[in-house]
């Protein structure tokens, strides 16, 4: 018989490792930076093995990055969840405003020193322009699905839509790291990316409206 209580008590010892692996591995990052840290260093300092810590996090970026999965697919999940008669760029739109009123971390670093591991690795650096190159192509496939339709006014579509939440981490990264409050940046910026989808509707607002069957998303007939 399935016991539900120790599958729960197994979930709640995975998080626990892997809660202590990311601590151990942003002390060790943030004294030392990210390049001249090893796995190993990072398994000593959590108390566990380097096998652990590889299980929990495959890749060594993944210990700063660890909601990259999350990340990938939070436009296409949008997208997706938009009700009938609702555009892309109306759900992509009211993602970002809440995004931003609850200061998500994926479109600003969570803390001054999260900003300075990423700034001051290459490597880090890198995979968060990958990680936001593989979320706007994402948003571009869960259209593609949804319509049975793949070109390059899709493709522009999307990337024009996922170039929003790119300009914000970028500025919001700089800020933080020239000292500004991270909550009064994302207070700022609220008004700012409001206007740049003002200016962006024109083009995109009527776009790809979800029907109650499955339509082909292009521009209005006129």
């Amino acid at each position: 018989m399935y016991d539900v209580r120790m599958s729960g008590l197994r979930e709640r010892n995975k998080q626990q490792i892997r809660t202590a692996i990311s601590a151990a591995a942003m002390k060790l990052f943030t004294a030392h930076g990210f390049d001249d840290v090893s796995i190993a260093q990072v398994a000593d300092e959590a108390g566990v093995s380097k096998m652990t810590v590889t299980n929990h996090f495959p890749h060594k970026e993944d210990l700063v990055f660890d909601h990259t999965e999350m990340v990938i697919r939070s436009l296409a999940d949008a997208v997706r969840a938009r009700p009938a008669g609702e555009g892309v760029f109306t759900a992509v739109r009211r993602d970002c405003a809440a995004r931003i009123a609850a200061g998500d971390v994926t479109l600003g670093p969570p803390s001054l020193a999260f900003a300075q591991i990423v700034h001051n690795s290459r490597v880090l650096s890198n995979r968060a322009r990958e990680i936001a190159d593989l979320r706007e192509r994402a948003l571009g496939d869960a259209i593609a699905v949804e319509t049975a339709v793949d070109d390059l006014q899709l493709r522009a579509a999307a990337a024009q839509l996922a170039s929003v939440y790119r300009v914000v981490f970028s500025e919001t990264s700089q800020r933080v790291l020239e000292g500004e409050p991270r909550d009064a940046v994302f207070k700022d910026l609220a008004a700012s990316v409001s206007k740049i989808f003002d200016r962006m509707e024109p083009a995109l607002g009527s776009y790809c409206i979800r029907a109650a069957k499955p339509a082909w998303c292009g521009p209005s007939e006129s």
